[in-house]
């Protein structure tokens, strides 16, 4: 099967990121799967005031700290939340698979986002045999939008980063 088509492959065959066997080792750069999420900024604004505690439901204190930095902390919280929706979607998982706070968007200065897993988001990831992660983030006025790319097998680059307690 050609890499093209296991990126096509449906979910639950051998070659998708939720049917992968354990332990399975990947071509170097293979595609286990990609994810891509949007989130409408006034919507997710009024949930976040009608929902007091959800912030800290979803959001780690590092970003949730780093979205306080801002005039306006909604776009910043919204393109994580949509990054964190993406990486579900590139694991093959939905809702629920996994707490939001265990996938960390996490940004050191000017340095392009990483993403740091924790618990059994870090646990799935290595079960489809995931070695690095690429994230692109971006908004608008208007709306937030995350892209995640799930690389496995040898993958140029140092391996995905996981929390010192996981």
């Amino acid at each position: 099967m050609t890499a093209g088509e296991q990126a096509a492959a449906p979910a639950g065959s051998p070659s998708s990121a939720a049917g992968r066997l354990l332990g399975e080792v990947l071509p170097a750069g293979a595609v286990v799967g990609v994810g891509i999420d949007a989130v409408d900024l006034d919507r997710f604004r009024r949930v976040l005031g009608r929902r007091r505690n959800l912030a800290e439901r979803l959001f780690t204190a590092a970003e949730r700290g780093y979205a306080a930095a801002a005039a306006d902390p909604v776009p910043r919280l919204a393109t994580r939340f949509a990054a964190k929706e993406a990486v579900m979607k590139a694991l093959g998982v939905g809702l629920g698979a996994f707490a939001f706070v265990e996938a960390e968007v996490v940004r050191a200065g000017l340095d392009a986002p990483t993403l740091v897993l924790h618990g059994s988001a870090l646990a799935r990831s290595d079960a489809a045999g995931v070695a690095r992660w690429h994230l692109s983030l971006t908004h608008t006025d208007q709306v937030a939008m995350a892209v995640a790319l799930a690389e496995g097998g040898d993958a140029a680059g140092p391996p995905h980063p996981a929390s010192p307690t996981s």
